[in-house]
């Protein structure tokens, strides 16, 4: 059967033969890989979505729980999380200038691009795993209670956080010292906290300029958006129902607020990151390849192509995750 169609003259309607809609079988290989990657984001972003609408009075703020800058002490919301979004942002633009170079047989143009490019990916890599130590060794602490609600501490006269250091009192009858003239062992006890409930109770009691704070959010009013700070007499009532002392987060517990916050942000962060970590692995390995000359000899630089598609992917999902997890 003839394969063209009349429409008036002869047309072709179908010429792509080994190269189905004009693209190598590696660059449509690539396209499906990353349409199936996309509906796996966009399940978690839409997971994400549904628990925080369910919890939306419980939900952490993010500009108080991202608020760090590394070798910098204040508060800072967002700022970091901001220069990640750009490092990456600009690693896609020497990406496509990399694309463009090989599309030109410019070896050394092409080299240098992807050098640039590798360096932003290795900073946003670092710069993530820097975000996570600091989001699991916390930055005040807080007591968890037996319903599972977190309570937070406040100082009534700014108005600012306030970290159990600042207000904890120190019982030695809390805890057994381990030493060589008690003749005691050491041995491994667990993840201990800083401050037992007992202390932060105590503390609490003598420190009257330090009230609560509940993570349940206001949701009208002049108090809209803002944690529900109690006065010091439900304060004190309120910490009865302490059952754990809280220091950062982890899969479990999670001193900024609901646990299902900490629970999609290691596992969405971290999932991306994985794939900009794999990145940067395949970058590394197509930058020592255009070095050797090995696209020069091909007599084209698809391969840089390709790796670029799944760059931009990447680039792509953390503008997504960059404005659902930490803006909206």
């Amino acid at each position: 059967m003839d394969s063209t169609v009349t429409t008036g003259t002869n047309e072709k309607v179908w010429g792509g033969g080994n190269q189905p809609l004009n693209a190598s079988y590696g660059k449509l290989m690539m396209w499906f890989f990353l349409v199936s990657d996309a509906l796996t984001f966009s399940g978690f972003l839409a997971a994400y979505g549904f628990s925080r609408f369910k919890f939306i009075e419980s939900w952490p703020i993010a500009d108080e729980v991202f608020t760090h800058i590394p070798f910098f002490h204040g508060n800072y919301p967002m700022y970091y999380v901001a220069f990640m979004t750009f490092i990456l942002i600009m690693s896609s633009v020497t990406m496509v200038l990399a694309v463009d170079a090989g599309h030109k047989m410019k070896k050394n143009a092409v080299i240098w691009y992807l050098f640039l490019t590798v360096i932003g990916g290795a900073i946003f890599v670092g710069s993530q795993a820097w975000e996570w130590a600091t989001f699991i060794s916390g930055d005040h602490g807080a007591v968890e209670t037996r319903s599972g609600r977190i309570l937070q501490f406040v100082n009534a006269d700014t108005g600012e956080r306030a970290s159990l250091a600042d207000f904890a009192k120190t019982l030695p009858s809390e805890r057994t010292v381990h030493e060589n003239k008690n003749g005691l062992w050491f041995t491994a006890e667990g993840y201990m906290p800083s401050y037992s409930l007992a202390e932060i109770e105590a503390g609490l009691k003598e420190h009257s300029n330090i009230v609560i704070r509940t993570e349940d959010i206001h949701q009208e009013g002049e108090h809209m958006g803002h944690k529900t700070v109690l006065s010091r007499e439900a304060s004190l009532e309120k910490i009865k129902d302490g059952k754990y002392v809280v220091e950062g987060a982890n899969l479990i517990h999670n001193e900024y607020g609901n646990r299902l916050f900490a629970d999609f942000f290691f596992f969405i962060t971290g999932f991306h990151g994985f794939h900009v970590f794999s990145g940067v692995i395949f970058n590394l390995i197509i930058f020592f390849n255009v070095i050797l000359g090995t696209y020069e000899k091909r007599g084209h630089y698809e391969m840089v192509e390709k790796v670029g598609l799944y760059w931009h992917f990447v680039d792509l999902v953390w503008v997504f995750v960059f404005t659902f997890f930490y803006l909206v």
